[in-house]
């Protein structure tokens, strides 16, 4: 396949963009005659051009912003999708020796996905894992990734706001494109257009994210990835999967191809003021409000739904339900904190404490964890 780059070029040249060498004010003279009348071979430029360019070569690294470009774009893939006649395109990057992570949402009507590396070209990859609830995937290249680019590692710990990032992707299929920003948010829910659960454990930044973008890295100045973006949503707001999700999935979609969510079962909203009034919390000033509980989840018998309902300065407002304040050892104060809790600490099957307010008394009830259902919350 032609490479994205040469393809824009064409274009570019096609509708009349490109510029000649003479209205570029660099003329070419005629070439030298030899005494044996054949024309003296040239470089193409003029004879203070023997060599290409300055400009045209790539200039020395004076910045830290394109050491950390040069240092990590190898690294990351654009994807390329061919399927009965539609096209789609996202980012990859390198996991490890044989594998490459992006979302989901990019590779999930593929078959046979094709990678481009910056200075390899075009390889064919195969889908190794999926994971909807995260929006993870995994590639394998089939004859197996060019031998001089290394992998990208993950976070170990999770960077506080206002830790400069910056992204690489393929936005509007414009491969190797570099943006930055810092990290102005963590712990945040990313919302699927679409779908009924959301993504929890979320990086937020202000680095320009754009289609083309999912998949692609979200890295520090040092070259980890904390993120995996997954969405743009709306001018200075784009979200990216935690290093910390990411470590969780991707051994299991190389390992099994899946990756199992744990399921607490029920409908919840953050405990507002209207609901701290209504349900007389008292001291208690945050916390996850449980609106309802679904009769075949695991929560079922252990934790107590909305009962009645009562009006608070003209708003209709639920009483009786359960108010989460805590799980394990965490303390829950929104329903982001109960969703990363779920997501980085347990699994299906692994029984956990409750903390709830119930009838202004403190309770602990028990939980067994189960398996969330596909496209379950």
């Amino acid at each position: 396949m032609d490479d994205p780059r040469l393809s824009r070029r064409r274009m570019l040249a096609g509708t009349g963009l490109a510029l000649s060498v003479g209205v570029a004010g660099c003329a070419v003279s005629a070439p030298e005659v030899t005494d044996n009348g054949e024309p003296e071979p040239t470089s193409g430029f003029p004879d203070e051009f023997a060599d290409p360019p300055e400009d045209l070569a790539e200039p020395p690294a004076d910045s830290e912003l394109t050491e950390v470009y040069r240092a990590a774009v190898k690294s990351v893939a654009a994807v390329r999708l061919e399927e009965m006649g539609q096209t789609g395109a996202g980012t990859a990057w390198v996991y490890d020796d044989e594998y490459l992570v992006t979302n989901e949402h990019v590779v999930r009507e593929a078959e046979d996905p094709f990678v481009w590396f910056t200075d390899n070209g075009w390889r064919e990859a195969s889908v190794v894992g999926t994971d909807l609830h995260s929006d993870l995937a995994v590639l394998e290249v089939v004859e197996g990734k060019p031998d001089d680019i290394s992998a990208l590692p993950l976070a170990e710990s999770p960077p506080p706001v206002g830790t400069p990032v910056a992204a690489i992707g393929n936005p509007f299929e414009l491969t190797g494109s570099f943006t930055t920003g810092v990290i102005s948010g963590r712990d945040r829910t990313i919302e699927i257009p679409g779908r009924d659960f959301s993504i929890a454990d979320g990086v937020q930044t202000d680095a320009a994210l754009n289609p083309g973008n999912s998949g692609g890295p979200l890295i520090t100045y040092d070259g980890e990835v904390v993120g995996v973006v997954s969405a743009g949503q709306g001018e200075n707001i784009g979200f990216a999967i935690s290093a910390a999700m990411t470590n969780r999935v991707v051994p299991s979609l190389i390992e099994d191809g899946t990756y199992e969510h744990s399921y607490l079962g029920i409908l919840s909203v953050d405990v507002t003021p209207d609901i701290i009034e209504a349900n007389d919390l008292g001291d208690v000033t945050w916390g996850v409000y449980v609106n309802e509980v679904l009769p075949t989840g695991p929560s079922s018998g252990a934790l107590q739904e909305t009962t009645d309902t009562t009006t608070v300065r003209g708003a209709t407002v639920p009483v009786g339900g359960d108010v989460i304040v805590g799980l394990d050892d965490w303390e829950i104060q929104t329903g982001e904190r109960l969703s990363a809790f779920l997501a980085l600490e347990t699994e299906p099957g692994q029984t956990i404490d409750v903390t709830v307010i119930r009838d202004g008394q403190e309770v602990v009830e028990e939980v067994t964890l189960e398996r969330r259902p596909e496209g379950g919350i």
